[in-house]
């Protein structure tokens, strides 16, 4: 209410305001003439130390993040506070959003069978192939990855950036994997193609370019859609090329 009187007392003055508020005269004048409270004055000095910390950090803090900061620099300060100033000087962090859907289901029509079961393991180079889609969040937005990974060596033998989920990007990772195993002279007649149900995998121009290089495609069954992600999460020495293999 006192707010409220300091705006509008040039206009219509602070006794019709007072008249219609249930507050007497005496009692705004008296806040007026008041030394500010030890909290408004501890309220102020958070709210330089909250602002600091929030424009340092590129404005992503949230209250958890201000709170912890504030007592590293020994400035103690209940979270509640921090809270409260944060909401009345319209701070706020960036919110973790979740991520975008990379496997939309393609037609159950001619779909291949699940030729992997679940076993990531191959007993020779280009024998299995395993293929999906992840994404990365950039300061100009989503961006997708698309990776072939060869389950024996654990290399990616294909991979290819994008900002939109069409059907060229893992195609172009297909593409590059081919194209740098018959160039290192690798025969692909016995490779197994497993990848999730995305339509990316089911166009017909992937399909095509699978059965132009003699490689089966395998769909793994619904509900594993990590599958192919445990292989691209293994260990950093899993990720090793064993001695004698391109």
């Amino acid at each position: 209410m006192i707010a409220f009187i300091d705006e509008n007392k040039a206009r219509f003055g602070v006794e019709p305001i007072c008249r219609e508020l249930p507050i007497a005269p005496q009692t705004y004048y008296a806040a007026q003439s008041r030394p500010p409270s030890r909290r408004s004055v501890t309220d102020e000095e958070s709210v330089v130390k909250i602002r600091k910390i929030h424009s340092e950090n590129y404005a992503v803090y949230g209250v958890r993040k201000v709170h912890a900061q504030l007592k590293r620099e020994g400035h103690p300060v209940a979270r509640c506070t921090v809270e409260r100033l944060m909401r009345r000087e319209g701070l706020r962090g960036v919110r973790r959003s979740r991520g975008p859907k990379t496997t939309i289901p393609g037609p159950l029509a001619d779909r291949p069978g699940d030729l992997v079961e679940r076993q990531f393991t191959a007993s020779a180079p280009d024998c299995l192939w395993v293929a999906d889609i992840t994404y990365i969040r950039t300061f100009t937005g989503w961006v997708y990855a698309a990776f072939v990974t060869d389950v024996f060596s654990r290399r990616v033998v294909g991979w290819q950036l994008s900002t939109s989920l069409h059907t060229d990007l893992a195609l172009d990772a297909l593409e590059m994997g081919i194209w740098t195993r018959q160039r290192a002279g690798r025969d692909l007649t016995e490779l197994i193609h497993h990848s999730d149900r995305g339509v990316q995998y089911r166009a017909v121009r992937y399909t095509e370019r699978l059965a132009e290089a003699a490689a089966v495609a395998s769909v793994g069954s619904k509900g594993d859609s990590y599958d192919c992600q445990s292989v691209f999460t293994r260990s950093r020495k899993d990720w090793e090329v064993p001695a004698g293999v391109v």
